[in-house]
């Protein structure tokens, strides 16, 4: 017998659905995740939530393959309680106020933020909190800028901490470039194998503005690596960047970049070998677990790593850093191309416009900073490839493009990370079109997605598919908020431009959310 229809949502083409639902669970369970799992009515109001199921029941955790059975028993025979306790979940919903409008904020809260910083840095690993550890750039050019501000040096030395643990950790490729997603320890060491286009952008303007604040070259090679990366495996040939790289291959998660010492000896010289194993920390029984179905075995692969500068090793060794430095770029170069014979992770070649102006955003930056044109050539051509591809005739977006196909209407997101990309890449070449076109959509962005009643952007646009509810996000989280990023354009574009109107437009932002930043300043840094 059928029990439900089952609907699988893509969150990466969806976000919308996504931010609904998982607000949702979160009401329902206290707390959320991936993959989500919700049932609800026809009408699309839910009465169950849960994040990961496995088919059959273990481990504390109801299987599939019961609670299908338990909802058609419900839905047969309790369907009234459950259409009723749905219609309350969405009212619940409905009454919700995540944001809400204050005084307009100013220097106690920055160093409000600051001091939510500061109290949860791990001054032994860098980063904030424990396990695990997602890099949230924001939070770094936020310091940059407050140590900018005020001079003070703890939140330029938390900055560097954090910079310099991730470029060393697990959390970084140092075979291929580019950072995985998040670590599940606190040390940076065992990563989430997942690539991330937003991480890359992000994680660019970090290490970018980290250069320009310090003039230190280990921060500038960091980026360019970035860029390397992206340019080299995420690049369309239309010149738009694509969204991800998965984490398994062959069915495990890691293995493509996982190295056994046998590995590292079979493919290169005794003498590079030696220096790989030693310099990167490579275990003979290998330092990654892998964590099957309720349990945990010691692997004989390696993350490789760094505990201690390069500088630091050369002198242990010897040698100057330069040589060092020689040494191991010939023997990441060849492990590289081995790796490339291996089975590849699967890449996800959706182009996503908002995290596309995002990475033409840290690309026009690096270009500056770096006196870098081949890095402003690129952000052209993927914003070329936008505006032509996913720019409808009325001068809207689309959200998404695959196999030559853009679809889904854009949400706030998208116009706010690409007039960031815009902006920058304008300041980056003086060519008008990219500050006209940023004009212009900032003028769409506020047509469609301001708030008349209470001020602020919403998500989705005014006549987007009608949702339980239209959302506003405030949060700079993995991914910064579009409300926050269209503030800083909206500033940047009221000064280019000497529009004064456009500096109470920003103003107006920035007090229909003043409330809800103040409750947690350091969650909202971007802002």
């Amino acid at each position: 017998n059928y029990v439900f229809v089952s609907i699988k949502v893509d969150r990466k083409e969806r976000p919308d659905i996504d931010h609904i639902y998982m607000t949702i669970a979160q009401m329902m369970t206290g707390s959320g995740g991936w993959p989500l799992t919700i049932i609800m009515t026809p009408d699309k109001k839910p009465f169950f939530a849960a994040t990961y199921l496995p088919k059959e029941s273990r481990f504390g955790l109801i299987g599939m393959m019961e609670l299908t059975s338990r909802i058609r028993d419900i839905w047969m025979g309790q369907k009234e309680k459950a259409i009723e306790s749905a219609e309350r979940i969405t009212q619940a919903l409905a009454l919700m106020t995540p944001v809400s409008s204050g005084e307009e904020l100013g220097k106690n809260d920055l160093k409000a933020a600051y001091s939510e910083l500061a109290g949860r840095f791990d001054r032994d690993n860098g980063g904030f909190g424990s396990s695990p550890k997602f890099p949230i750039p924001q939070d770094i050019l936020f310091l940059l800028r407050y140590w900018k501000r005020t001079g003070d040096q703890n939140a330029l030395e938390m900055s560097e901490k954090t910079l310099r643990a991730m470029r060393n950790g697990g959390i970084y490729d140092h075979i291929g470039f580019g950072f995985h997603r998040y670590s599940t320890d606190s040390k940076w060491l065992v990563p989430h194998f997942e690539k991330m286009l937003y991480d890359q952008a992000l994680l660019a303007m970090a290490y970018t503005e980290a250069y320009q604040a310090t003039g230190k070259a280990e921060y500038s090679r960091t980026a360019r690596e970035i860029f390397t990366y992206v340019l080299r495996d995420m690049t369309s040939k239309d010149g738009g960047f694509y969204s991800a790289e998965d984490a398994d291959s062959e069915g495990e998660e890691g293995k493509f970049y996982l190295w056994t010492e046998d590995d590292i000896r079979r493919m290169l010289l005794k003498e590079e070998a030696g220096l790989i194993i030693s310099a990167y920390n490579m275990e003979d029984g290998g330092n990654f677990t892998e964590k099957g179905p309720g349990s945990e075995k010691k692997s004989n692969r390696n993350i490789l790593h760094l505990n201690k500068p390069l500088g630091r090793i050369a002198s242990d060794l010897g040698v100057s850093e330069k040589e060092l430095r020689k040494q191991i770029e010939t023997a990441r170069s060849k492990l590289f191309k081995a790796r490339e014979k291996r089975i590849h992770t699967i890449k996800d070649d959706k182009v996503l416009t908002d995290w596309n102006g995002l990475m033409i955003a840290a690309l026009a930056k690096g270009a500056q900073a770096f006196n870098e044109p081949k890095y402003a050539e690129a952000a052209r051509h993927a914003a070329g490839f936008i505006l032509k591809t996913m720019r409808q005739k009325d001068g809207r977006l689309l959200h998404r493009y695959r196999d030559g196909h853009a679809a889904v209407q854009a949400y706030a997101d998208d116009y706010a990370f690409l007039i960031w990309g815009l902006i920058e890449l304008y300041e980056a070449t003086f060519d008008i079109s990219y500050l006209k076109n940023a004009l212009s959509l900032n003028t769409t962005l506020l047509r469609h997605f301001w708030d008349n009643n209470h001020g602020g952007l919403f998500f989705s646009a005014d006549d987007a598919e009608s949702m339980l509810i239209r959302k506003k996000e405030i949060y700079d989280g993995a991914v910064p908020s579009g409300n926050s990023a269209a503030i800083l354009n909206i500033l940047r574009l009221a000064g280019i431009t000497a529009d004064p109107q456009l500096e109470k437009k920003a103003a107006s932002l920035m007090r229909a959310f003043s409330a809800t930043v103040r409750e947690r300043p350091s969650a909202h840094t971007l802002m």
